[in-house]
């Protein structure tokens, strides 16, 4: 499949991971098995690295807390930040790690069952690490928007418009 093919497929199923070879193939006027062969392709390349669901945790019974850590470190010689993000990213709290620009080094999407669950892992796991300068934890208040996806829930305004 060209460049532009290959786009419409990553673009739709990150849009929606239920998108079926079948309903691509049909927006692409290809065959179904062309288009599941291009998937597995971008699977067995790790341009696919996995398919999720949007969750409104707002509606769950037990809300999970999540925080935004941003983390100073000191780059190894060898491998910069890499070797102390692989270490950061198996921690089971670490749900999203990336590396930033600006005052801090990493930013850290860490889920914990309550407040005191995700201090517990700043101040005895992440703090400790050797290379770890600084931390500064923001706790997640409300989410509005997920991977494209609104989670808030449109208004309705019941009463009747008056046009002049």
């Amino acid at each position: 499949m060209n460049l532009e093919e290959r786009k419409l497929i990553l673009s739709a199923l990150a849009k929606d991971a239920k998108t079926t070879a079948a309903d691509l193939a049909e927006q692409l006027g290809a065959t179904e098995q062309e288009v599941a062969a291009e998937i597995a392709e971008l699977e067995n390349r790790n341009i696919i690295r996995g398919y999720h669901a949007i969750i409104n945790e707002d509606n769950l019974h037990d809300k999970p807390v999540k925080a935004i850590i941003q983390v100073r470190v000191r780059p190894e010689r060898e491998g910069g930040f890499d070797r102390i993000a692989r270490r950061l990213s198996k921690f089971p709290q670490v749900t999203a790690l990336y590396l930033m620009s600006g005052g801090y080094d990493l930013m850290l999407e860490v889920r914990g069952a309550d407040l005191n669950e995700v201090a517990d892992f700043v101040s005895s796991k992440l703090a400790t690490i050797d290379g770890v300068l600084s931390t500064g934890t923001h706790f997640l208040l409300k989410k509005y928007k997920e991977s494209g996806t609104l989670l808030l829930e449109e208004e309705h305004d019941e009463r009747l418009k008056i046009v002049p």
